[in-house]
């Protein structure tokens, strides 16, 4: 009579444990991953689930009191399983993974050290007096404020281990190197879309020059290597050679200037004279022999921009923040100007000297464009106009070889070009090309360049995702599209070079992307 109960007992107990593993083969298909992670599997219970699996299909079998319903569920269930192993979700999540990111190149993170301070306590507390501070006069706190560097500074890299170091041979040799320019014939835009289309970027050629955003860069006119300068937003430059074994990874540092540096160009007569101006009013040019930046030009205001008088780069036309010009030549002792004019505009940001009649200028004004006559500007009176502007005009160039187009950057989010082979009271409108321009206020602004070898061509960044660099025909027409998955930020700053087929594009970390045609 006792093993009844016993026999009744175990029989109950193996109901209780396939109810159990019932139970938790339908959390195991249903239940959230949190939920299951709160009830670990023992190993009987694993056996068990395992069996059931198998024994899906006889459930109708060893389980008669399934109804209809709980049947067709179970099939459901069967049906999402079969779908869900068809998906391979941990292949695809394996592919999807993020790729691995690229060491980066040229100037390396400094490491910041926090002083720590001693824990404050109340005097009340320690039963002391309050310490009386006097306030000094913001005047005289005014007076200690450098506003901009005095005489030359050294050419020294602020990024050498050892400071005072002589600059690399190799880097001197590339400077004075004083690249011929060949009288190419321009090409057809077929010709020239496929030699666009040549040029590439790859990891190698994105360097961090400056520390900060880049407002100006330009390349050097050597032919043997690629050297570029990038001035950034608190006057520090930097010249990157491709491929160069000093600095980091090429990258020379230097800060001659304490604002921002708003211009910057290579001489043409003397390669390793790299003239820049910069928001602290002072202009000045690298004197390799005595190893500094000399001071060219001092002014009572900030500089936008300059460029060449003269054939032989010994005049500079400075345009200043306060609408005045003024011509400076580098031949005559001292930081003062020859000539001062002030225009009949609150500003200029850009000036650029016709490449043939020297003697005409154009400027980008608050809202107007207008070319001058040098021998006429003291009268105020411009010999052209180009009309059509609604906003601010952030520049504008006359074509590199002939000046017979001026191209214009107006924050209207248009792009201009003008006919200006006879510079009469109105220049005509040849066409415009429809870009945003509202780069914000962290971005440098958008500036469209002619092509120096193809003058029916400019270039213009970009601030559509995914990130580009576009180049238009004079005519309107997209030529092409330069884009790259290592550039991944708005190129604001782009060049391209004097006489070899690579574009530059600067961003606002102080990176320089390099499209080129050669590995």
């Amino acid at each position: 009579m006792e093993t009844e109960p016993r026999q009744g007992l175990g029989s109950l107990l193996s109901l209780l444990s396939g109810l159990r593993a019932r139970f938790r083969l339908l959390l195991t298909i249903c239940a959230p991953t949190p939920f299951l992670q709160r009830w670990p599997l023992e190993e009987e219970d694993e056996e068990e689930e395992a069996g059931m699996k198998e024994d899906l299909d006889e459930c109708a079998e060893w389980s008669p009191a399934l109804s209809a319903y709980e049947l067709e569920r179970l099939e459901n269930i069967r049906q999402n399983q079969a779908f869900l192993s068809s998906l391979n979700v941990p292949q695809v999540g394996a592919a999807v993974k993020p790729k691995h990111k690229a060491p980066q190149r040229g100037l390396k993170k400094q490491k910041v050290t926090t002083e720590l301070l001693p824990q404050r306590k109340s005097l009340r507390l320690q039963k002391k007096e309050a310490e009386m501070t006097v306030m000094t006069s913001t005047k005289e706190t005014e007076k200690d404020v450098v506003l901009s560097l005095e005489g030359p500074v050294p050419m020294n890299p602020v990024n050498m281990e050892e400071s005072g170091q002589p600059l690399p041979a190799g880097l001197l040799s590339l400077l004075e190197e004083n690249s011929v320019k060949r009288d190419e014939q321009k090409l057809d835009l077929k010709s020239y879309q496929l030699v666009l289309q040549m040029m590439v970027l790859d990891e190698n050629r994105v360097t961090k020059v400056v520390k900060n955003r880049v407002y100006c860069g330009t390349f050097h006119p050597c032919t043997s290597s690629l050297l570029m300068a990038a001035g950034d937003t608190w006057g520090q430059i930097g010249l990157w050679t491709l491929g160069g074994g000093w600095g980091d990874d090429g990258v020379l540092l230097f800060e001659p200037h304490t604002r921002a540096v708003s211009c910057m160009a290579f001489s043409h007569s003397r390669p390793s004279t790299l003239i820049s101006t910069s928001y602290d009013g002072v202009a000045r040019g690298t004197d390799v022999e005595r190893g500094v930046f000399q001071e060219v030009y001092r002014s009572d205001s900030l500089l936008k921009s300059f460029d060449f008088l003269s054939h032989d780069c010994a005049t500079l036309l400075m345009g200043g923040g306060n609408g005045k010009v003024s011509i400076v030549d580098l031949r005559t002792p001292g930081t003062s100007h020859e000539l001062l004019h002030t225009l009949n505009t609150r500003t200029l940001r850009s000036v650029h000297v016709h490449p043939v009649q020297k003697q005409y200028f154009i400027t980008a004004e608050s809202s107007a464009v207008h070319v001058y006559d040098v021998r006429k500007v003291k009268a105020g009176q411009p010999a052209c106009a180009l009309h059509g502007h609604t906003l601010s005009i952030s520049s504008a160039y006359f074509s590199p070889n002939t000046g017979n187009r001026v191209l214009t950057t107006c924050m209207d989010n248009k792009l201009r070009v003008y006919d200006s082979t006879s510079l009469v009271t109105s220049a005509p409108l040849l066409s415009s090309v429809s870009q945003s321009m509202q780069t914000g206020r962290w971005l440098s602004k958008l500036r469209a360049l002619w092509h120096p070898k193809q003058d029916d061509c400019f270039v213009v960044g970009s601030v559509e995702r995914p990130r580009k660099v576009l180049v238009y025909h004079e005519s309107g027409q997209l030529v092409h599209t330069f884009q790259d998955d290592h550039m991944t930020t708005v190129c604001s700053v782009t060049a391209f070079h004097p006489t070899r087929n690579a574009l530059m594009g600067g961003n606002s970390t102080g990176k320089l992307h390099v499209f080129t045609d050669q590995q």
